[in-house]
């Protein structure tokens, strides 16, 4: 095995020994208000949304987190398996080592056998040329293709990239393929500077990944032998200040919110605060990993009932709704909103 799929397997082990059970995505700072007299019934809640352009049946989805050595493509094939029953969507990790050779491309060719119907999702990362790109969505017809923006994993990584010229690169890939991108980060959060240049070159689909779930820094900061970029642990934007700044761009994207999301009340907040889908990874990774499949698919379907009851209690019929429902922000969060309209306004 070659550096490359050694480090997958490397990302697993520790993301997993630094699984939390609480998250800390900044969610408990939003207060949901009750209807109280909804005027609805269970029957009448619509789950359904949208995902990169395209429909899905819940607003939830098992977001990138691996792939690319015979033990992640199990874990892989394990989480297709899980979608293919749930009838949730999948998005792999990064397939740069499969574009490096044939023998890490076979777990990811795959795939599709184990979800023929299922919207399927690749991944790679902000470099890669067009080329790579039509590679990638090829080796398993995906239906979308993440694009992940991660300087603070390169930086701290030992091995990782020291140049990060990006925008051209995406402006391109946006305009030449047919399939979808999703601009995402990595768990540090989406700036709200970068949010009008997004916008300026076409990208109409973004994943906010903010902090609160699976750490990259402190996972490749583990791997360093004098773990010396320790201050950088809690870097980066929250989940919900990721949420908060980036309301005032609703108009030009689809986003997609991530970062330590564990339960149907966070994903009902992360919808409610603007957000059109929610992409969960480790805590799927970590029951999956520790309870198994029919655990974890039970725990989906659960999820799903959980999240029409949230909605019956809000008055709110379907994702539209929930959109325009009220909610309350905890006085630290309502400063740093208030603060986040003044400093980073769309015309920043």
């Amino acid at each position: 095995m070659d550096a490359h799929a050694h480090r997958k397997d490397e990302h697993v082990f520790i993301a997993e020994k630094f699984y939390q059970e609480n998250s800390t995505n900044g969610l408990e700072k939003i207060k949901l208000v009750p209807a109280t007299i909804p005027e609805l019934s269970l029957d009448e809640i619509d789950l359904s949304s949208q995902l990169a352009g395209k429909n899905i049946a819940v607003p939830f989805f098992i977001n990138a987190m691996t792939g690319g050595s015979p033990q992640t493509d199990k874990i892989n094939q394990k989480l297709a398996t899980v979608a293919a029953k749930t009838g949730l969507a999948l998005a792999t990790g990064s397939q740069s080592v499969a574009l490096k050779s044939e023998t890490y491309a076979t777990g990811f060719r795959k795939l599709r056998s184990f979800a023929p119907k299922n919207l399927l999702i690749g991944n790679l990362g902000a470099d890669h040329p067009l080329e790579n790109c039509q590679k990638a969505i090829e080796m398993f017809a995906a239906d979308a293709l993440e694009i992940h923006l991660n300087v603070a994993q390169e930086l701290v990584m030992p091995e990782g990239d020291r140049s990060f010229y990006w925008l051209d690169n995406l402006k391109n890939l946006n305009q030449n393929l047919r399939t979808p991108l999703i601009i995402k980060e990595v768990g540090g959060g989406i700036s709200p500077l970068i949010l009008p240049k997004l916008a300026e070159i076409g990208i109409k689909y973004v994943d906010l990944s903010g902090k609160g779930g699976t750490n990259f820094i402190a996972i490749e900061n583990e791997r360093r032998k004098a773990k010396e970029y320790d201050f950088l642990t809690y870097f980066g934007l929250t989940t919900a200040e990721t949420l908060i700044l980036a309301r005032p761009f609703s108009n030009d994207f689809s986003f997609t919110a991530s970062g330590g999301i564990k339960t149907a009340l966070e994903i009902i907040k992360c919808l409610v605060l603007g957000a059109d889908n929610v992409g969960i990874s480790g805590h799927f990774l970590h029951l999956l990993l520790h309870e198994g499949e029919e655990a974890l698919i039970a725990h989906i379907e659960a999820l799903k009932e959980q999240l029409a009851a949230i909605m019956l209690l809000l008055g709110c019929k379907n994702v539209t709704e929930l959109k325009q429902a009220p909610y309350l922000l905890t006085p630290d969060l309502l400063s740093y909103a208030q603060q986040a309209a003044t400093n980073f306004n769309r015309h920043s």
